[in-house]
């Protein structure tokens, strides 16, 4: 077996932020520690790898598409790799590479850390110029203080690809942040908005979004006025673009976007667009699929992208909207896959009534919103795309499972699993003693775990036991009251005369091996406290002693919950979160043959 040290790049890693030092060609260096990020919510998982050339170390973030690398173990501390591609950056004057892509040498095995590296430090500050502020701990991207001199100028990605001379500074979108200046993306454009106008107090105006995928990730722009004129006609939806700054890098607002990106872009008046000659090195479209048999682990509100096969194809029908009153053309279709579940689909609009895809075609939606309504279903968002019988391995293995066998399975629809909270979700899951899921350890593992749990309601938490959300039927984002009776909600970009209070209750349950916190949303805190949130808020208001008496009264009662477990942060520590997903009363009956049954397990034949 070779010798490791002698296969390292040995000052690779000062020659990527020293050009006028030789270039090394795919470097190769040791990985000598491994760590998550801080996890975000409705995010992918992000990792920091450290990465050493025996000279120097530096701290490296793992692209999102590189992920696989880490949860498979492949890349593992000691290791060695060779980084195929990757972009540095100095960031608050602190050197960061994002790895793009790698190549771990299993021929070379894996060791302790090999000589004594040193940080790679940056070049030594102007005496005359600010000191940088060290970047936060919290992330590669920290927050930047007032009054604080914009970062040194990122340096462009390097890669074994040669670059456009026309355009050699190529940022991945997935290296894009606040800190970036004087980039280039290369992109297609996937999804186009219509203009979208509005009159508030403020005034009014008018403004578009395009969503924008390249190799690496996606990310969304906007154009407000002057810039929607301007750009909405250049744009042009599976077209590819360059796009380069000046154009803001923000953080993003989830309510109005379904990519994972943690940032949006918001065009300026300087912004270049120019369409690209070379249309086919950008990918077409970027899927994260969620299985069907999954949605009930799946929060309300959540906007996901689904593969499946048309099972059934409804016919057209209208209907008048209840929160604005237009008419409106919808058709439900039903998408099954091999989990053997099916749920509901309603497109709408030129989508239901251009709609001419058969049944049994395999069809990709991306950008689908989650609902509790009857069940588990889905609806097409505006934003959303629809792609039949896509070229995708996902696809063409789901074909050959439905042409196989899927034809005549049977399936489980989701539209009957949770009509009521009383159905446990509709998921079969063990039963557990509180010790045995803190002693397995559940909802510490990478995806959530699941489990059912029968205890005893000892304390509800009555700090902060709901929150004022949007009057919208579709709608349970948070609202802001900005004047009196003026509850003003972001997403939907409406103002309501009051808010519709839904619970975010905490509560300890007890069982005979110990205790532990359950949080519970509104239809979970309605059963509990047996009245809305809104009539306990009332009941606040007017009497803090019957307040008191509702949150006692539901102490000493005993439940059945089926509960997720996952990991979650608060204040900066990860810990694990257990989310009541439904309860019910225990049923004697049920509870009665189920410790049977367990009794009958040890018993001796």
């Amino acid at each position: 077996m070779a010798n490791p040290a002698s296969q390292v790049s040995i000052g690779a890693l000062s020659a990527i932020f020293d050009e006028s030092k030789p270039q090394m060609s795919e470097p190769v260096v040791q990985c000598v520690q491994i760590k998550p990020l801080r996890p975000e919510a409705n995010m992918p998982e992000r990792y920091r790898a450290v990465f050493s050339d025996i000279s120097n170390y530096i701290q490296t973030m793992i692209a999102t598409q590189a992920n696989h690398f880490v949860t498979s173990g492949v890349l593992r501390r000691g290791c060695f790799v060779k980084l195929k591609s990757f972009q540095a950056n100095v960031v608050k004057g602190k050197r960061i590479l994002i790895i793009l892509d790698l190549e771990v040498l299993e021929e070379l095995g894996e060791c302790e850390k090999i000589g004594d590296p040193k940080p790679l430090e940056s070049k030594p500050a102007d005496p005359e110029k600010p000191v940088p502020t060290v970047i936060s701990s919290n992330g590669f991207y920290g927050s930047r203080p007032q009054n604080q001199p914009p970062p040194p100028q990122p340096i462009p990605q390097r890669s074994s690809a040669p670059l456009s001379s026309a355009h050699a500074n190529i940022y991945p979108i997935e290296a894009l942040s606040p800190y970036s200046h004087k980039w280039t993306i290369k992109a297609r454009c996937t999804n186009k908005s219509p203009i979208k106008t509005w009159h508030n107090r403020n005034g009014e105006g008018k403004l578009f979004s395009v969503n924008l995928l390249d190799d690496s990730g996606e990310i969304r722009a906007t154009g407000f006025k002057d810039q929607c004129d301007l750009l909405y006609p250049v744009f042009e939806e599976g077209s590819v673009y360059y796009i380069s700054s000046p154009c803001r890098v923000q953080i993003a607002k989830k309510e109005f976007s379904n990519l994972n990106n943690d940032y949006e872009l918001m065009f300026e008046r300087d912004t270049v667009v120019e369409k690209a000659e070379d249309q086919d090195d950008v990918p077409q479209i970027r899927f994260n699929f969620t299985k069907i048999g999954d949605l009930q682990a799946v929060q309300k509100g959540t906007t996901i992208d689904v593969l499946g096969v048309l099972k059934d194809v409804g016919a057209v029908s209208p209907i008048v909207s209840k929160t604005t009153g237009k008419p409106y053309d919808k058709r439900d279709l039903t998408l099954v896959d091999n989990s053997c579940y099916s749920v509901r689909l309603t497109v709408w609009g030129n989508t239901a009534t251009n709609f001419d895809a058969m049944p049994g075609s395999v069809t990709a939606f991306k950008g689908v919103k989650v609902s509790d309504f009857d069940g588990r279903s889905l609806s097409l968002l505006s934003s959303g795309t629809m792609t039949v019988d896509p070229d995708i391995e996902d696809a063409h293995r789901l074909k050959g499972w439905y042409d196989g066998q899927g034809r005549s399975d049977t399936f489980t629809s989701q539209a009957s699993m949770s009509g009521t909270v009383g159905t446990a979700g509709g998921r079969e899951d063990a039963f557990k003693t509180i010790a045995e899921v803190k002693g397995e350890q559940l909802g510490m593992s990478e995806n959530p775990d699941y489990f059912s749990l029968k205890s005893t309601v000892i304390f509800v938490r009555s700090e902060n036991v709901c929150y004022p959300a949007c009057l919208s039927e579709t709608c349970s984002k948070k609202v802001v009251e900005v004047e009196p009776n003026q509850w003003r909600c972001e997403r939907c970009d409406k103002t309501h005369p009051r808010p519709e209070y839904r619970y975010i209750l905490s509560i300890n349950v007890s069982d005979h091996t110990g205790q532990i916190w359950l949080s519970c949303f509104d239809e979970v805190g309605k059963m509990i406290l047996e009245m809305s949130a809104d009539q306990l808020m009332e009941l606040k208001e007017s009497d803090e002693g019957a307040f008191k008496e509702v949150t006692e009264g539901a102490n000493c009662h005993v439940w059945t919950f089926k509960c997720k477990a996952r990991m979650d942060n608060f204040q900066e520590q990860q810990r694990v979160r257990y989310q009541v997903i439904s309860a019910t009363p225990v049923n004697y009956s049920m509870e009665a043959t189920r410790l049977a049954d367990t009794i009958r397990s040890y018993s001796i034949a």
